[in-house]
This record gives C-alpha cells, structure tokens and sequence, in this order.
C-alpha cells in the first residue's frame, strides 16, 4: 500500500513537472501552443530507404520524441513519425546555447520538428544532424514504458490513441486495415460497379434479424432506428435499374459484445443485377483473395498458428451435408418437425418445442458444425425460416439458395439469390410480424415500401454481404475484433 502512494505521488510529481516546464516556455515567449505549421518535408522511412540519395543533404522532419539521450553538449533521440522513427544528433555548437539548453528540458512524449543535415553514425546508424529544432507541442502525459505490460487490457482500447504511439503493430494493423477496403473498392470498380451510400436512420429495421438501436427524430417526432444492414436500400437501387452497387458502411445491432461481436462494425454489402448465389460465392472468394495478395503479398496467411489458404476455389457443402458429416444427423431422412426435435435432443442440443423443422435444422448447424469449419468453406441451402430475404430453390422449397463463407468456424461472409416474388416476401414478413409478437425482437418489421419496390419489378439478383472487421482480423492474425476498430465500444468507467 505504501509503495502504490509513493509510485502516484511520483507520478503526480512528473505530471506537475511537466506543467512547470510548459509555464516556464511560455514565460519566456515559446509557447509551443502557439505555433500554426511546421514544414516537414521529409519522412523517417525516406531517409533510411534513400540514404544515398539523401546523405548530406538538408532534410526537414517532425515527430514524437521517443527517447532521448544527453551526453554533456551533445545528444541523442528517437522521433517517430507515421512511417517509423529516425535519430537525431543534437549538439550545443550547431544549435546554439540556448536552443540546446531547451532540448534537453524536452519530455519523452513532445513533438518537435528538426532540420538538419542527414549522415551516418559510428555505429552505422542514419542519423539527423540537427541545426534547427522548434518545440510544436508539449506533452503533459507520460507515456508508458512497457505498455504490453500493464495488466488492465481494455486500457489499450480506451487509449487507442496512446496504443498507436508505442505500439508499432497496432498503426500496421489499421494501415492495413485502410490498405483492405482500398483494394476491395479497386476490385470492384474494376467490374464495373458503383459505390453508393444509403441511409443510416431508418423507419423501418430490417435486412436483417437483429435487435436495432432506437432514437428519436425531434421534429418528426417518430422514433428511428439505427441500421441493422444495408440490404432493402441497396436493393431498391437494384429495381430502379442502377445493377450493380456496393456500400461500405457503418452497421449498428443492439446485440452482445465478444472476440467476434462490436455494437457497431462495418460491413460491405453487394448486389448484382441477372447472377445468383453462384455467381456470388466466385465474387466472395475472389474478393477476398485478390485483397489479401494485394495487401499482403499472398492468400496463404496465419490464423492463430493455423496456415488459411484463401486461394479460389473454396470448398462448397450444403448444410444438410455438413451435419450429416460433422454431427452425424441426416436430416433428408427426417420428414416432421416431431422427427427433427426428438433426433436434436438426443444430441443433447437445446432446442424449443414450437421451433420448426428449419430452425431446429439451423440450431444444430451454429452447435455442431461451424467449431469444424476453419479453412475457407461455403456453406449452402440454408432452411426457408432463417432465410426471410432469399430465394427459394426450385423443387425444394424449404431451403432456400443462401450461402455462408466461414474460416476459422467464423462467418466472414452472407449471400443469396435474392427475393423478388413480392406476395412470397410479404407473406414472410408477415410470418416474421407474427414471431415479434411472440416476442422475438430480432424477427423483421413489415415493409411495405419495400414490398411496393418488389411489385416494381426486381431483376434476378445475386446479393452478398462480408464483415470488413473480421477480414481484417484474419488478415492481421488479430484474435479480438477489438483489435482491428479504432474506437471499439466500451463500458465508461465509473
């Protein structure tokens, strides 16, 4: 108890420090607060990639002090950049008395800009040598010293900010991050389709079976809804003949938080007019590949210690197969729901008795079969009752044409010939009111206008949705989604 008082008022000690420092600058008129702009021409990766080029030449940088080394009338340090860190050489005869008494009163923490003459250390290292340096902002915090260290965990998430200073790893996941969406939208532009953006506050949830977040619009006086998925909107485009469209967006379910679930995250969805399901497992497949070989060089990557080849093809199995093959039910031999419910239970799988036949069969797929699905698989024909959007497959219609990709037993990706009967659509809206008022907040809203695009006229549609965030934990070896979002949902801390 004695030691964690003396550590904080040692802390507090520093922090006060720092403040004493910053009057004492602005007393003397060098308020780095004050500055506007620095001219930095120069980052730290171009220097150290074209030292030929740049060996003793003039060079303007600017970044983040990271270490920082005295030895009587010279010095050393580290300033990072977004690119990566360079030394600098600091010396009382290039800079002058005064200039270099206020370096070594800088902090670990402060942001200089510094001109100077590039050249190489003793010990070979490509250095800075320093004949201008301007203070442009001083740091009142203390960075941590071993931030992998500290025991509270969240705090990386809560701090991203101070996590993307003193951890190299996390910038190259988000730089990779970016890097992903970029190479997804080249791809797809490359065939022609147009990125739009569609609403955010919506009337209606739906799209989906999720619960929404609610709000309420002040001068319509109507409650909204934060949306669920992009789905309905991009799909009118569809009818009002645009054929081929994509959104990148924010998506936001009111639902529970783990390694694999945020309140809010970011898909793509992805509609074609005159394709099917078919045709969307070449685009999921493709996609995802050729991203990973543009941003990373490859589509075999490591998962968690597990080598995922992303290469097309994947695997194809339909649902019915892969619990045949993984839970040992065939279930193309059970007619009835009663059949479907005794041979479940005798699995030990919780299941209800007013559940239909599809969502037992469903039940037993998310219990028994995704843990076995780790390197890239689609699954196909998903039952008619967890399918309220897709079309249902000719000769057999109870399931429908849908297909999930999984890797690591996680769903990376949706798609379905989509539903354009709009007296099948409606009837399964209404069968979805009915599940509402049962109490299922997740089941879908009716739509009428939805309904009313559908009796427009919708094409054959082939539809698609993939969660950028867990492709960016794939790509990334991340085992948090918490890890590959900037700002994750937290808990405020009281």
């Amino acid at each position: 108890m004695e030691k964690d008082t003396r550590d904080e008022l040692s802390l507090n000690e520093m922090l006060l420090l720092r403040r004493q420092k910053l009057d004492e600058l602005k007393r003397k008129g060098k308020d780095p607060f004050a500055i506007d702009k620095f001219d930095r021409k120069n980052y730290s990766s171009d220097i150290k990639d074209n030292y030929e080029e740049f060996e003793g030449k003039e060079v303007s940088v600017a970044g983040r002090i990271m270490t920082k080394r005295s030895h009587g009338k010279a010095s050393f340090a580290d300033i990072q950049d977004r690119n990566g860190r360079i030394q600098i050489y600091v010396r009382e005869d290039n800079i002058g008395e005064e200039s270099y008494n206020d370096f070594t009163s800088y902090d670990i923490g402060d942001i200089i800009g510094v001109k100077g003459e590039v050249f190489t250390t003793r010990t070979g290292e490509i250095s800075v040598k320093a004949q201008e340096i301007i203070l442009l902002c001083k740091s009142l915090q203390i960075l941590p010293e071993k931030w992998h260290g500290l025991k509270d965990q969240d705090l990386r998430y809560r701090q991203r900010y101070v996590d993307l200073i003193v951890n190299p790893e996390v910038k190259r996941t988000f730089i990779i991050r970016s890097n992903t969406i970029r190479a997804i939208q080249n791809y797809l532009d490359g065939l022609g389709f147009i990125e739009v953006e569609t609403p955010i506050l919506h009337t209606i949830a739906g799209g989906a079976n999720a619960r929404p977040f609610i709000t309420h619009h002040n001068t319509l006086d109507i409650d909204m809804y934060l949306r669920i998925a992009t789905e309905l909107h991009l799909k009118r485009l569809i009818v009002g003949g645009l054929e081929k469209v994509y959104e990148i967006g924010r998506i936001f379910r009111n639902e529970g938080m783990s390694v694999k679930h945020n309140p809010e995250f970011t898909s793509i969805e992805i509609y074609e007019a005159y394709t099917d399901y078919h045709g969307m497992m070449e685009l999921t497949e493709n996609i995802i590949a050729y991203a990973a070989e543009k941003v990373l060089g490859t589509t075999k990557i490591q998962y968690q210690g597990i080598e995922i080849d992303l290469t097309p093809p994947w695997t194809r199995m339909t649902m019915l197969d892969a619990i045949k093959r993984f839970a040992g039910i065939d279930f193309a031999g059970i007619e009835t729901q009663e059949e479907a419910y005794n041979a479940v239970k005798q699995l030990g799988i919780e299941v209800e008795k007013t559940m239909s036949k599809g969502e037992i069969i469903n039940a037993v797929f998310e219990e028994k079969v995704e843990e076995h699905l780790i390197q890239p698989i689609f699954i196909t024909d998903y039952p008619v009752e967890v399918s309220p959007l897709a079309k249902r497959i000719p000769g057999n219609t109870d399931f429908t044409s849908r297909f999930e990709g999984f890797i690591y037993a996680r769903e990376i990706a949706n798609a379905f010939s989509e539903l354009n009967d709009p007296i099948d659509q409606k009837k399964r809206f209404e069968d979805q009111l009915k599940q509402r008022e049962a109490g299922d907040e997740e089941a879908h809203m009716m739509d009428e206008d939805y309904i009313s695009a559908l009796e427009v006229g919708l094409p054959p549609t082939g539809g698609l949705g993939i969660g950028i965030d867990r492709l960016v934990m794939f790509f990334t070896d991340s085992y948090s989604i918490r890890d590959v979002i900037l700002f994750p949902t937290m808990k405020p801390r009281e």
